[in-house]
């Protein structure tokens, strides 16, 4: 695990990407990795930022972030992404630190948490995935009457994973052809998988539009099908 941050530190990343009205994406390098990690950013109706996945971006960014909003959220999306979570509070001290309470200790090694189940508001909402021993969530942004949902480890859709590196991760069990609940993943997430299907099911909703995560491309075609079909793989 990667050590968190102390200043403001900025790897390569690459421009925002506003997938809808209230929900933003940046993809960046992953220090020492042959992946990459995402930050989302949803918009509550009150202007609210809520932060997924933390990543500092450079000065034009952030700019651009702050014009479109106050961030008001950090969600911390488990013990394994806390790597820029300390710097962020930092920076914007007013901000309410969100983890899952299964992560709460490790968590709180780097940053305080203020709550484990925010009330956010109808268009964005996060929740605890059952069978993972609330070590991991989902966050949830409805826009334009259609549902987007935001994972972090739980499920992965790494299907490009460059280098040497890249080819010992892929043996590892990281690298997918399809959404999937990769090996990894249900090592480090995955407690009761019953429990963790079902969850996944529920969520595969006919409205459902698009599923990020925070490695691994997007799904934006038939995401219901496609996380349907990684729960029956489970």
């Amino acid at each position: 695990m990667a050590k968190p941050f102390e200043e403001w530190t900025v790897f390569p990343h690459g421009p925002v990407e506003k997938v809808a009205d209230n929900l933003w994406r940046v993809e960046a390098r992953f220090p020492g990795a042959p992946f990459t990690r995402e930050m989302h950013v949803a918009r509550m109706k009150d202007g609210g930022l809520v932060i997924h996945n933390a990543i500092a971006l450079n000065d034009d960014e952030m700019k651009e972030l702050e014009a479109w909003g106050t961030p008001s959220i950090l969600i911390v999306p488990n013990g394994g992404h806390r790597m820029d979570s300390r710097i962020w509070k930092k920076r914007y001290p007013s901000l309410k630190v969100v983890a899952p309470p299964g992560a709460k200790e490790k968590v709180e090694q780097i940053v305080k948490v203020d709550e484990t189940a925010p009330k956010l508001d109808d268009t964005v909402h996060y929740e605890v995935l059952d069978g993972t021993k609330q070590r991991e969530g989902v966050m949830r942004v409805v826009a334009n009457g259609k549902t987007n949902l935001v994972f972090c480890d739980g499920i992965m859709n790494n299907r490009k994973l460059p280098g040497f590196g890249g080819f010992m991760m892929g043996l590892a069990g990281f690298k997918s052809d399809a959404l999937k609940v990769t090996f990894p993943s249900r090592m480090a997430i995955v407690a009761d998988k019953k429990a963790y299907r079902a969850h996944l099911e529920r969520l595969a909703t006919d409205d459902l539009a698009r599923i990020d995560m925070a490695h691994g491309e997007p799904v934006t075609t038939e995401a219901s099908s496609a996380l349907r079909k990684a729960a029956a793989e489970l």
